[in-house]
């Protein structure tokens, strides 16, 4: 099976600054793939050049066996959709014109959504628990109510690849299963690529077929969650100690913090901590 997205060698850099640098690996597709690492690490970076939102230093990136530098923006959204870590919005839009701008993509030379267009925004909204919302503005919404307006847009656009940047951060316990139950589901119902990062390790490791490791913008391990998260490679990306061990029901490993202990003296460093 050829892969959905492939990137060889690329690199990132703003003047001397190094932000990514000798990347190179494949998601195939339907895969659920997890990009985790501490903070700095590159991981927001890495998921704009798979956007095609920056334009790599070095290296190329292939979307379906071409270069994604030859896609139009047109083209490129009918095959992916980019979820943000946060939302700006400069006008207030309702909620159902947000989530309906994901079938632009789709639309004619008049831009005007037909009756399919509104199914499939109906669809989307069922589906992240946000018809209730729709006639309200998004500068009224919470953060994590935003959060699943965004996915929802991303839905609506019907795309191969979806790729969040911390989706789960701004909700609560119930809604973060719920989106991520939702990525799963779309994953193996319509063979939805899903590619995000994530902070919470133990999320990672639930839905994560493959988890990508950052390290100071490098690859530091890829593979399995057995693979990935182990104290030995942890200790080295994070520089704090933490628990890995074993869930009782289906052996995923599960992680544990441990207040205070840091391998770092910079990390207690801080006046805002004890």
């Amino acid at each position: 099976m050829n892969p959905i997205v492939s990137l060889d060698n690329v690199g990132l850099y703003y003047g001397q600054s190094r932000i990514v640098s000798d990347i190179s690996f494949q998601i195939q597709p339907g895969q659920f793939f997890v990009i985790i690492g501490p903070n700095g690490s590159g991981k927001t970076s890495l998921m704009k050049l798979m956007a095609g939102i920056v334009k790599p230093s070095q290296g190329h990136i292939q979307l379906r066996q071409k270069n994604i530098q030859t896609y139009s923006r047109r083209q490129l959204a009918r095959h992916l959709a980019y979820v943000p870590q946060s939302f700006q919005h400069e006008y207030a839009f309702t909620v159902r014109e947000t989530i309906l701008m994901g079938r632009s993509p789709h639309l004619g030379l008049l831009g005007l959504e037909g009756t399919q267009d509104e199914e499939i925004a109906e669809r989307s909204m069922r589906a992240t628990q946000t018809v209730h919302l729709s006639s309200r503005r998004m500068d009224q919404l919470s953060g994590g109510e935003q959060q699943r307006v965004l996915i929802a847009r991303a839905l609506t656009q019907d795309p191969a690849i979806l790729l969040l940047d911390e989706p789960t951060s701004a909700l609560d316990l119930s809604h973060q299963i719920l989106v991520m139950d939702l990525l799963e589901n779309l994953k193996k119902e319509f063979n939805v690529t899903v590619v995000m990062i994530a902070h919470d390790l133990n999320i990672a490791a639930l839905y994560g077929e493959c988890l990508l490791l950052l390290h100071k913008g490098c690859i530091s391990r890829i593979g399995p969650a057995r693979q990935v998260l182990t104290f030995d490679n942890l200790e080295e990306v994070y520089r704090c100690i933490l628990l890995v061990h074993e869930s009782s029901l289906d052996k995923i490993p599960q992680v544990s913090l441990i207040p205070g202990r840091y391998l770092d003296s910079d990390l207690t460093s801080s006046p805002n901590l004890p």
